[in-house]
């Protein structure tokens, strides 16, 4: 009886998405998709032939000690800003969990989260081009950044974040038990008005500088989230 409304909560939440977004990753049954997500219940691994083995784009997530989980890409749009520079074109990829939970991700980016327990990002909007989506290993990207975000709960609303990107090093990690070769860059973010620093981590492919691993804070004041890619969205 849990698992029968748990699936209903989240065909009625997959309905409500579809009713209000067009999603541009063609997606054969949306029942299947559901299913997909609904295996990622709580502490999944997966193996690289599991992973293959599923026709959708896949990633591991984390928050804080939370038990890890499996997500599947359900919509990929075009990124909607106000503010974005209209020169670069960039998309969200939307993920959703087994528990209904949703992360939202730009070039590797956490840009908003739903249903998350401890909180939710709600907004990340900058004037500049994010140097993720520039490609952080080239040598004409800037290495400083500054947005405004918005999260949940309480009234945070409009808070300037500036960041400041450096690299770490070469290292070999593993990816779903894969060693894989990436760049890793640290990223320190100030909210001065709150009087904050902290550390995000990203770890790049060395040729196109896609995140495939990432440490980010979801808000100032709620926990990180770590995220690896496992199989990627195919444009």
């Amino acid at each position: 009886m849990h698992i029968h409304k748990k699936l209903v909560s989240l065909l009625t939440l997959s309905l409500v998405l579809l009713n209000t977004t067009a999603c541009s990753q063609r997606i054969g049954a949306l029942n299947d998709t559901l299913k997909l997500a609904f295996i990622g219940d709580q502490d999944v691994k997966l193996s690289a032939q599991q992973v293959n083995d599923i026709p959708y784009a896949s990633i591991y997530a984390q928050i804080g000690d939370m038990s890890q989980v499996f997500l599947v890409l359900v919509f990929a749009e075009p990124k909607v800003s106000l503010t974005q520079v209209p020169t670069t074109l960039s998309t969200e990829l939307k993920w959703l969990s087994a528990d209904k939970g949703m992360i939202v991700t730009v070039n590797g980016r956490l840009v908003r989260t739903h249903n998350n327990p401890t909180g939710d990002l709600v907004s990340v909007e900058s004037t500049e081009p994010d140097p993720i989506m520039l490609g952080l290993q080239l040598a004409s990207t800037p290495k400083t950044w500054t947005r405004i975000i918005d999260w949940q709960p309480g009234y945070h609303f409009g808070y300037k974040a500036t960041s400041h990107f450096n690299l770490v090093g070469q290292e070999n990690i593993l990816i779903n038990d894969i060693p894989t070769q990436a760049l890793h860059y640290s990223e320190i973010v100030l909210v001065d008005e709150l009087n904050i620093k902290y550390q995000n981590e990203f770890w790049l492919t060395p040729e196109t500088g896609n995140v495939i691993k990432s440490r980010q804070k979801i808000a100032p004041n709620l926990p990180f989230i770590d995220i690896s890619l496992l199989k990627p969205f195919a444009s």
